[in-house]
């Protein structure tokens, strides 16, 4: 299909090695072009598993290799502002894992380094390129589940007896809001097509765990009555799902945020009078969807479906849940 995006992969994180690379290589117009970690050995041993040309073992030597069109940063959250601005100083396009950052203002700092150097900024929400998100979005347009009356998110994971870990650690910018609560936040955004105006949050603590939010349950305020109850945490049960709830049925995605790898697993569960019918589009890989989401913006100049603004927006809500979680109160979400 013509030239592909040269991607440049910061980190051999967990996500990057089995997520992130495998998506590329699956992808139609993007291709791993070279592994840098801090740890040379390790950029060896996972260019060599992927067969990527190229390794390094220092993020700027990655980040001034002009054989490197964008970088992919899985790094800890509170690296994402420092190396985000570095890469878009090279040159590069930037493609940076979720939450863009630690805060609002981190963020605009990154948008705006990114306007000033001419390049792409992506927040890498990737459950967002599946294809199922889109089907939802016509099946409430369509009317099938009447008019929407709330959105409920769920995602847990229990990983708490990794107590090294970077999520649990709160210089790092760890906590479960930070790592999994932007999920749902995102989607009731996405799917309402408008901003919260005010969040209530309440958190569970553990100082086993340097004391971050170890699992988070709150309500956010939209214009018309309209809402999202969620919970995300990491000291509890496996839940990946979000419920939208009408007049007259309710939709249900049971892996909402992540791809189904078998044919046979649930995609989207539409329930009304008539009883439940279910609808598949097929396993997607939706990182590989996201990747080519890029290669469209950097080399054809389509614009991104969730571009540094939208990043911005849901960084506002995260900060405003925050607060909320650490002071116990309601928090007006501004704009």
């Amino acid at each position: 299909m013509g030239k592909k995006l040269r991607l440049g992969i910061m980190s051999t994180a967990r996500i990057a090695r089995n997520s992130m690379i495998p998506g590329i290589l699956k992808s139609e117009r993007c291709e791993a072009a070279a592994i840098a970690s801090r740890n040379a050995e390790k950029a060896a041993e996972v260019a060599e598993r992927f067969n990527i040309p190229t390794f390094y073992g220092s993020y700027e030597e990655l980040i001034h290799d002009p054989a490197v069109d964008a970088v992919y940063i899985p790094l800890p959250n509170h690296l994402h502002k420092p190396w985000t601005i570095k890469a878009i100083q090279a040159g590069k396009h930037v493609l940076c894992e979720k939450p863009a950052a630690l805060n609002e203002l981190e963020v605009r700092q990154m948008a705006e380094a990114a306007r000033e150097h001419k390049v792409v900024f992506a927040e890498a929400f990737m459950y967002r390129y599946h294809p199922k998100h889109a089907r939802v979005r016509e099946l409430i347009d369509q009317g099938e589940i009447g008019e929407i009356r709330g959105i409920h998110g769920s995602f847990t994971f229990n990983n708490a007896d990794d107590k090294s870990n970077v999520r649990y650690s709160r210089e790092m910018g760890g906590g479960s809001i930070y790592d999994v609560g932007c999920y749902p936040i995102s989607a009731a955004r996405m799917f309402y097509g408008m901003e919260p105006k005010a969040v209530t949050a309440h958190a569970f603590f553990s100082e086993e765990h340097d004391g971050v939010d170890m699992m988070a349950h709150g309500m956010l305020e939209f214009d018309r009555g309209l809402g999202l109850t969620f919970e995300c945490g990491m000291w509890a049960y496996s839940r990946c799902s979000l419920e939208i709830a009408g007049t007259e049925g309710r939709i249900e995605l049971p892996s909402a945020f992540g791809w189904e790898r078998m044919e046979d697993q649930a995609q989207i569960l539409i329930h009304t009078a008539k009883g439940t019918r279910e609808e598949k589009l097929g396993a997607h890989n939706h990182f590989a969807l996201q990747a080519d989401a890029l290669a469209a913006a950097v080399l054809d100049g389509i614009p991104l479906p969730y571009g540094p603004e939208d990043a911005i927006n849901n960084m506002r809500v995260i900060d405003a849940c925050l607060k909320s979680i650490h002071t116990s109160t309601r928090v007006t979400i501004g704009r």
